[in-house]
């Protein structure tokens, strides 16, 4: 069976890092799906949310900007190998809703203050309301209920 040795680094933890079947990615340019076998290739990322097919689990994640790079299999292995450095990545069960919300409030702030006044903060500030927003939307979509998430953080796949 085909698979992909994945691992996503930030400079301050390896947030995953596992063999898995298929992973989705916002890159600048749009979404790309790598599955086994996939060209070599290098992209910037996109903040927002990045999705981890593994047997019949889905494994959401928020990442930020970085890169993507794809490398073919090594001598002969069926392992296609990704590795993406990013500056933040967390599993959808870590992010904290209320902080992320928190920051998104406190962005969304800076942000009209700094509308007219200083374009270098506004920038600053837009990305920081960006990520915050991304890290709310990815947290939501994948709590079940009032109750949180699945075990571990992952939903299974039913129709495959």
């Amino acid at each position: 069976m085909f698979k992909i040795q994945f691992e996503i680094t930030t400079p301050e933890r390896t947030a995953f890092k596992d063999e898995i079947d298929s992973l989705t990615v916002q890159t600048r340019d749009g979404e790309i799906t790598i599955l086994p076998n996939h060209i070599p290739l290098v992209a910037p990322l996109a903040t927002g949310e990045l999705v981890v097919r593994k047997n019949k689990e889905i494994i959401p994640l928020h990442v930020g900007e970085g890169f993507v790079e794809i490398k073919p299999s090594l001598s002969g292995s069926h392992v296609t190998r990704v590795i993406i450095l990013a500056d933040e990545a967390e599993r959808a069960e870590e992010i904290d809703v209320k902080a992320a919300e928190e920051a998104q409030q406190r962005a969304q702030k800076a942000m009209e203050s700094y509308k007219n006044a200083d374009d270098v903060k506004f920038a600053d500030a837009t990305a920081v309301f960006e990520r915050a927003l991304s890290r709310t939307k990815i947290a939501r979509k994948h709590a079940r209920g009032s109750g949180g998430f699945t075990t571990g953080g992952r939903a299974s796949i039913d129709n495959e």
